[in-house]
């Protein structure tokens, strides 16, 4: 069993939790884990910290990025770098509660390939809270797939959903959107988030919107077939107003004035639905640049502790022991 967990900036939270989710696993003893901790080049002490957690127990693995490469790519790729017959999830501040970890294992050995922790509601404000909710509502109905709705991507994947994780070969993925698109009927588990323990959330609108707009352009046409289809309804409808304007002129010649009026409001109208448009075309676009591009996911600049695995190696070597200060380069 393996727990990712990315980070960046989370010098308070990672010892924390890494304790937390030792201490939880220690409740299910059948479990044999281990926690991979990526980096996506933090500038505070984040990576010291971790350095000394991998001296100490080999069963702390890290990847630290050359560069922060988004919130996007980075827990996705920490992802494919996993060899366990299931891999958990989870953000480094506490908002994914780690006693939640027996119930995931619990429902997995049932049978289940993926189960989703699905926020019923957050320690955040009612505003923000409320407009997640109903762009996933919105989108699960604009989109071709059974879309999860509420769900962060806390959660637990079997191996085989790995697997076609590392088939898909996405170079910009949406996370939510390729667990859909396997088809498994996923198991959620209702949860209510709590406040980050400590430090700042590193969201902000531009990621928050890059997100969004992502989940939107991989998963739906709907928008594109609306801008063709409303394309051609303003069109019929300004070939009838300009048909009407024309009559009515020809009837009441003098006592119809021309003015300038219609024609700057339809002009700034249909100009502004162009521009509209033409932007949300220019989201797809990109999209598709950006897979045509296939960039590496991340690029690392360290690793530590792989070679340790919880699928091919016996006990851990207990926390005292300091062989494993420093793990292999990746180049």
């Amino acid at each position: 069993m393996t727990v990712v967990v990315p980070c960046f900036n989370e010098e308070g939270n990672v010892e924390e939790l890494w304790h937390a989710i030792r201490n939880t696993f220690g409740r299910v003893p059948q479990y044999r884990f281990d926690v991979l901790f990526i980096d996506n080049a933090s500038t505070d002490g984040t990576r010291s910290v971790i350095r000394k957690l991998a001296a100490r127990d080999r069963r702390v693995r890290a990847i630290f990025n050359a560069r922060n490469f988004g919130h996007i790519r980075s827990p996705f790729y920490a992802v494919l770098q996993t060899d366990a017959d299931a891999v958990i999830g989870m953000v480094a501040d506490f908002q994914d509660p780690p006693e939640m970890i027996p119930q995931l294992l619990e429902h997995w050995e049932q049978g289940a390939k993926i189960v989703v922790g699905a926020k019923t509601a957050a320690e955040e404000s009612w505003l923000f809270y409320n407009l997640r909710k109903y762009y996933y509502r919105t989108l699960k109905k604009l989109s071709d797939l059974d879309l999860y709705e509420n769900a962060t991507g806390f959660g637990l994947y079997d191996r085989s959903v790995v697997q076609y994780l590392k088939q898909s070969g996405d170079s910009y993925p949406y996370f939510r959107g390729l667990l859909a698109e396997i088809g498994h009927k996923p198991v959620f588990l209702p949860y209510k988030q709590p406040l980050r323990r400590r430090g700042i959330t590193k969201n902000n609108f531009y990621t928050l919107y890059d997100l969004a707009m992502l989940g939107l352009t991989s998963h739906s046409k709907v928008p594109l077939r609306l801008a063709t289809m409303l394309g051609f309804f303003t069109g019929c409808c300004s070939l009838v107003v300009a048909a009407i304007y024309f009559v009515l002129k020809l009837v009441v010649w003098y006592d119809y004035p021309a003015g300038t009026a219609p024609m700057v409001i339809g002009l700034f109208f249909f100009s502004s639905v162009q521009l509209f448009f033409l932007g949300l075309l220019g989201e797809y676009i990109l999209a598709i640049h950006t897979q045509v591009l296939n960039r590496p996911l991340v690029v690392e600049q360290e690793r530590l502790n792989f070679d340790y695995s919880v699928s091919t190696d016996s006990e851990p070597l207990p926390e005292s022991c300091e062989t494993f200060a420093e793990g292999a380069s990746a180049f």
